[in-house]
């Protein structure tokens, strides 16, 4: 929804009605992550923008959602090999999706433009929407996360994926809610308190309740589409692999920082594609910024009174990757150097030196490659193999 997001904004504000299909829940290679949306205008060109299968189901849920449009009521629809009419529809990949689908104006949603300006800002935000069950289907309540994030465990949700966004600091983020979900303030409380966790991860996906909100029900289905703030990837050392890799790291939705003390170097012209380029000691940067379980830190600086400190910064912080380049004797001596200023072999482990996937890479941006592969492998639980010789599914679900 993210993709398209500024555009139905504008349908929106003109008072049109449109069609909103999304991507709700997947099982096996099915081709979109839930999150997904295509809509479908009602003026008299029905525009259809974005996309819920990647072209194979699309005319059928742009009829569905035309139908929505005029009726009203929202629909919940899998399209699938499960379904008699699977291939006709064109799902020929094997997966399933269920995809919702409902009628959107300034009346259904209005706190349509808030959100879009929430994201638009970087902010964290939520909408809930009761998809199945014995509550009001359809019924919305938009959540704003505030500093107190409860924790939530991506096993505890369906259909998850990760969503990107802008990079802010918690302290800049509001709570709130407006809306309700129709079932109650029990309801409206136990999402409330889910999608903060869920938001706090970027996670989005479908929670089940009872049908008041008991935590042990699982009869009335929520779907959840986040808005979090995007990764970030902080990238210390001002080398021409830096700027490769920044511009990898942006083409994959990363928040991206480069960090170097040497001000001739770390300057805004030698990398376009950061969104903030930081003169300052790379240890000292680090200690002072907000790191997260979703922050990638590449370390290319390839000088020991850079790296090291850096490192026993790196290693203590949450963050979910930390790789450093250099050839295996760098490694090697980095790593004696690390151990003498105390980390530990729990905290060594975690470093991933050499940087990137094995791929024969030399130039820059050949091994910007093999760095963001690593990256997405981690993150999807990739074998890094080619896929002629592997067997099983393609698409892999989230690892963490």
């Amino acid at each position: 929804m993210r993709d398209i997001l500024s555009r139905i904004t504008k349908w929106w504000e003109a008072d049109e009605t449109f069609g909103l299909a999304t991507v709700v829940r997947t099982y096996r290679s099915a081709p979109r992550d839930p999150g997904a949306a295509l809509a479908v205008s009602s003026s008299a060109d029905h525009e259809v923008i974005g996309s819920v299968s990647g072209g194979c189901v699309e005319g059928a849920v742009y009829e569905l959602s035309l139908d929505v449009c005029q009726t009203g009521s929202p629909v919940l629809q899998t399209y699938g090999v499960s379904d008699d009419d699977a291939f006709a529809v064109g799902l020929t990949c094997g997966g399933i999706i269920d995809i919702f689908v409902e009628r959107v104006d300034r009346e259904s949603f209005p706190s349509l433009g808030d959100v879009a300006a929430a994201v638009e800002r970087g902010e964290p935000v939520a909408v809930a929407t009761v998809i199945a069950g014995p509550g009001q289907i359809g019924a919305r309540r938009v959540i704003w996360a505030g500093d107190a994030v409860a924790g939530s465990g991506p096993d505890e949700v369906e259909g998850l994926a990760w969503e990107g966004g802008e990079g802010l600091g918690r302290d800049s983020w509001q709570a709130g809610a407006s809306g309700t979900l129709g079932s109650g303030p029990r309801l409206d409380a136990a999402v409330d308190d889910d999608v903060r966790g869920m938001l706090a991860q970027g996670l989005t996906g479908i929670r089940r309740y009872g049908a008041h909100g008991e935590r042990r029900g699982d009869e009335l289905s929520v779907f959840v589409n986040s808005f979090a703030p995007a990764p970030r990837m902080l990238v210390f050392g001002a080398i021409d692999f830096a700027a490769a890799v920044a511009r990898v790291g942006k083409f994959l939705g990363y928040q991206v920082t480069v960090c170097d003390a040497r001000k001739v170097f770390a300057t805004a012209s030698r990398f376009p594609d950061a969104d903030e380029v930081v003169v300052d000691w790379p240890h000292r940067f680090l200690a002072g910024t907000d790191v997260d379980a979703r922050t990638v830190i590449c370390v290319l600086t390839h000088d020991p009174k850079f790296d090291v400190p850096l490192l026993e910064v790196a290693l203590r912080t949450p963050a979910g990757y930390i790789g450093a380049m250099g050839s295996r004797r760098t490694h090697d001596d980095r790593l004696a150097r690390l151990r003498e200023v105390g980390l530990t072999e729990e905290e060594l482990s975690r470093l991933r030196s050499p940087i990137g996937l094995d791929l024969g890479a030399r130039t820059p941006e050949e091994t910007a490659v093999s760095i963001a592969a690593e990256l997405i492998q981690l993150r999807w639980g990739g074998t890094g193999s080619p896929l002629t010789a592997t067997e099983g599914r393609i698409h892999h679900q989230l690892t963490s």
